[in-house]
């Protein structure tokens, strides 16, 4: 084994490999849930956000959420909203697995931004990332895409537009959390949440979108995405993050578009051929790359 994937704290890689599995079903809830792509995001944060500030109260760390924090939370969460937003329509449209996949470029968004913005320096490693990103990128959606219709199309532009979004909401909450304790993290992600919840309900009444929960089905999909993916999933990841090395954490966290693909394939019978195996493969490959691109 290479000396990049050395273990250094062996319970934070199995816990940030759980939280990437966690948040790998996110696209399975909102796809279940039956609902519109923009009240799925407010139940998720909404959701989320209740359990989180729950977890607080029950820990008596409600101190933990400051002014700054609020501040910032408003930043976080007008770039988290637009990102929930774009990739819910890429589900709609193009299936979790694809839209999940388009949605992970934001990792060469964010290199590039780095380059552009912050003059980090560039190297070979990045350009293979881009080309093997942007080669698979083409095999998934190249092939017959005179031939698809104008909304699966439209998702595919949703799920990149997704990945500029999470890329901007990246930036933004590593302002956020400069503190790494898990009650100032629990802290942060429930403000950031119920801030998203209120910017979401503005875009429901907007867009024309339904507060309503028409069945006990749509609920618990709703209910378990806020659980599982707003609380548990994002706690296990970023208490973990900082505790393991960047090759092993890019390569865990690869886990949550891989297994949203399977999970489309699985439970969804997406209609997958050798060429879209293979695009899947050098896109995440390629987001793999831009990942460690610093190791």
């Amino acid at each position: 084994m290479s000396k990049q994937l050395i273990l250094k704290d062996p319970a934070a890689a199995l816990y940030l490999g759980l939280g990437a599995t966690l948040i790998s079903f996110s696209s399975v809830f909102v796809k279940v849930a039956e609902c519109g792509p923009i009240t799925a995001g407010f139940y998720r944060v909404l959701f989320g956000g209740g359990f989180l500030l729950a977890m607080l109260i029950l820990r008596g760390a409600t101190a933990s959420i400051s002014r700054r924090g609020l501040g910032l939370s408003f930043v976080c969460g007008l770039v988290f909203a637009l990102n929930l937003t774009l990739w819910h329509k890429s589900i709609h449209s193009v299936g979790p697995g694809l839209a999940t996949v388009l949605s992970n470029f934001q990792v060469l968004v964010l290199a590039g931004i780095g380059v552009l913005f912050f003059h980090e320096k560039t190297n070979l490693r990045f350009a293979a990332a881009v080309g093997l990103a942007l080669g698979g990128l083409f095999l998934l959606v190249g092939p017959g895409w005179n031939s698809v219709g104008t909304n699966w199309r439209m998702g595919v532009v949703y799920g990149l537009c997704a990945a500029v979004a999470y890329a901007l909401y990246i930036l933004s909450v590593r302002l956020l959390q400069t503190k790494q304790s898990l009650d100032s993290v629990v802290a942060n992600m429930a403000l950031l949440s119920l801030v998203t919840a209120v910017i979401m309900a503005g875009e429901i009444i907007v867009a024309g979108e339904s507060f309503r929960i028409p069945g006990i089905k749509t609920f618990l999909a709703l209910a378990g995405y806020g659980f599982i993916s707003q609380m548990v999933g994002w706690i296990l990841i970023s208490f973990s993050l900082p505790r393991i090395n960047v090759s092993l954490a890019g390569l865990l966290i690869l886990l949550q578009p891989a297994l949203s693909f399977a999970w489309d394939i699985l439970f969804f019978q997406r209609p997958t051929t050798i060429l879209d195996f293979a695009g899947a493969g050098l896109a995440l490959y390629g987001i793999y790359l831009g990942l460690t691109r610093h190791s």
